[in-house]
């Protein structure tokens, strides 16, 4: 959304203006940094639009497993579908569904606030149930660009059918590969995050969504912590 680009891009002005002031730098390391920054708001600026998009994406993960992105708009909505969990997003809750032991439990919290985006923390479970999100990728771009020592490097590719831009950060502990296409959406990601392997892969894309994909998993059990939650 546009407010996630602006506080980008003061971020990257920010980098910017501490080489300026420290004086500690060569031109090459400015250099650097500068387009580091350029590229977090570009994919940042790319992401942002996907948000404001209606599709549906399927992804490939590792061990013949799948997972899942909806999103559709009036209302405005999204659900992450991912091994042995799902998590929709709309006006009237954020919901968690996970699965264990034969039995899934969905826990309904309140939704975000109006004209905001969930937390960073809300794509936590799909994290670690192998389905990294965009807002996840977008806060280790953003923290690559503020490590100098990271090396970032640039390519172009295809996944899909659909051309995109693709990063190879380097960097200490979580060293990763992220591509996104032209439309914004994650085309694919391998690295580690927070020390584990992570791995998708986009192989279909479609402008058109099933409205069930916002539906909670059939016989779940509903947990509502909308009252109870501040």
């Amino acid at each position: 959304m546009p407010a996630a680009s602006t506080k980008l891009r003061v971020l990257a002005v920010s980098v910017i203006a501490s080489l300026t002031v420290t004086g500690c730098q060569t031109l090459d390391d400015a250099g650097r940094v500068v387009g580091r920054a350029d590229l977090v708001n570009d994919l940042a600026a790319r992401l942002d639009r996907a948000l404001e998009l209606t599709y549906s994406a399927d992804y490939q993960l590792p061990g013949g497993q799948s997972a899942s992105i909806a999103q559709a708009q009036d209302p405005a909505r999204s659900a992450y579908s991912y091994p042995g969990g799902k998590l929709t997003v709309t006006g009237e809750a954020t919901t968690q569904c996970e699965a264990t032991g034969g039995r899934t439990v969905c826990t309904l919290a309140p939704p975000p606030a109006a004209g905001s985006k969930p937390s960073v923390a809300v794509f936590a479970e799909a994290k670690r149930r192998g389905l990294i999100t965009p807002p996840v990728v977008v806060g280790m771009l953003t923290a690559a660009a503020l490590e100098p020592e990271a090396i970032i490097k640039q390519d172009d590719t295809t996944v899909a059918g659909h051309h995109a831009t693709c990063v190879d950060v380097d960097r200490a502990g979580d060293d990763f590969v992220a591509c996104v296409t032209t439309d914004g959406v994650l085309g694919s990601f391998t690295g580690q995050v927070d020390g584990e392997p992570v791995e998708v892969t986009l192989n279909r894309y479609s402008e058109t969504i099933d409205s069930s994909a916002f539906d909670l998993p059939p016989g779940a059990g509903i947990v509502d912590r909308r009252s109870t939650t501040s």
